[in-house]
């Protein structure tokens, strides 16, 4: 894909940081984004460990030409279900976030209504063992609005002027 269109221009905005897989995908995402971050602390030595946090994220991407309520709810249900496949909880780990970002021409009205309530939040172990929460954010590119559940409010900025 190149930088021209809008998937592309939103892919480049994450190679930096993430792995983004282009080829490949299975359907009905057009691309997905991988992160992991590994944190320790230790006291002097690297065999005097005082902490490890492992966090994950994991992105899907979708282009629809018209995105409603029915396509919303089977890209969320595969998002988060394809997501959670990928934990691996253990004493470590901290979070493995899962986010879907949908591009469409146009946004139907009962789609707009049901995205803000779309949430899905899991705990491993009471949190002993970390936690998966969903980010959700759609954007009609002929009108420009974006709508966005609660835990997606901070992909505005990102996905803006794309």
């Amino acid at each position: 894909m190149n930088q021209t269109n809008p998937l592309g221009k939103l892919l480049g905005r994450f190679d930096t940081y993430y792995d983004v897989h282009r080829e490949g995908v299975a359907p009905p995402f057009d691309a997905e984004a991988e992160f992991h971050s590994h944190d320790e602390q230790f006291f002097l030595v690297r065999s005097a460990t005082i902490s490890e946090a492992e966090s994950h994220e994991y992105v899907y991407f979708s282009r629809q030409d018209t995105l409603d309520a029915a396509t919303l709810r089977t890209l969320d249900e595969t998002a988060w279900s394809r997501g959670l496949s990928r934990v691996r909880p253990h004493k470590d780990h901290r979070n493995s976030d899962v986010t879907l970002i949908i591009l469409a021409d146009t946004l139907t009205e009962d789609a707009a209504a049901l995205i803000p309530r779309l949430r899905h939040y899991k705990s491993y172990r009471f949190s002993l063992q970390g936690w998966s929460q969903y980010r959700l954010i759609a954007v009609e590119q002929s009108s420009g609005r974006m709508v966005c559940n609660r835990q997606g409010r901070d992909l505005k900025k990102l996905v803006s002027n794309i």
